[in-house]
């Protein structure tokens, strides 16, 4: 998937002429904090609700303001990832995009980044969570994943988040199975430090599975 294909197709537009009055009424109505403003089909600028209430003349058209400089905007053939990293980075409801000639191709919004998260990195799937502490030097997914495999657990995805404080990795594992006792248990026995876990520890699948074994064992 490519940033062009998150784009969303509510998102208004302002031109040079409007008024400073006329974008703050267009935010309020899409409740949006930020709009693109667009000149022949060009990106100029992505106008800022709090420049505008501090804007001394909003009756005036937006081509005589002196805010316009801030031109935060991806490509349109770019990952949807950089446009996550620059809404999280600058705080942006809006993400303007562009193509290699800085034509005006559309916006997305927070909440489509959003929903493409959740739809693409197995949020939405059930299943719990381990958080591992990990030195950087001894980072293996393939081993991690190992080791799940080998108690029946598929890792769905997985978020890495450096500690600056630690210098530790933190790495997030999102896993098909609430049941978490048992790849718990294994994780550990391999001297990982399991952080957190979101989830059963006590593999109540696993003691459902013996029941079962056991119940049909005895009706034999």
């Amino acid at each position: 998937m490519v940033v062009e294909q998150l784009i969303s197709p509510t998102v208004p537009t302002l031109i040079p002429t409007d008024t400073g009055d006329k974008a703050l009424t267009l935010m309020d109505e899409n409740n949006l904090a930020q709009l693109p403003l667009i000149a022949d089909e060009k990106y100029v600028g992505l106008v800022q609700e709090n420049d505008l209430l501090d804007w001394e003349t909003p009756d005036k058209s937006l081509q005589n303001a002196d805010f316009l400089g801030y031109r935060p905007a991806v490509l349109a053939s770019g990952h949807p990832y950089e446009a996550l990293r620059i809404a999280h980075q600058q705080n942006l409801a809006v993400v303007p995009v562009v193509d290699a000639e800085n034509t005006y191709v559309g916006s997305i919004t927070r909440d489509e980044l959003l929903r493409y998260v959740t739809e693409n990195t197995g949020l939405n799937n059930p299943g719990g969570i381990i958080v591992l502490e990990i030195d950087p030097r001894n980072y293996s997914l393939y081993e991690i994943a190992r080791i799940c495999e080998s108690e029946e657990v598929l890792l769905i995805s997985t978020q890495i988040f450096s500690n600056k404080l630690t210098g530790k990795l933190e790495v997030t594992l999102k896993t098909n199975r609430n049941s978490l006792g048992g790849v718990v248990s294994a994780l550990e026995r391999h001297n990982y430090k399991v952080k957190e876990v979101f989830g059963d520890t006590t593999d109540q699948d696993s003691l459902q599975d013996r029941f079962n074994n056991l119940m049909n064992y005895l009706n034999m």
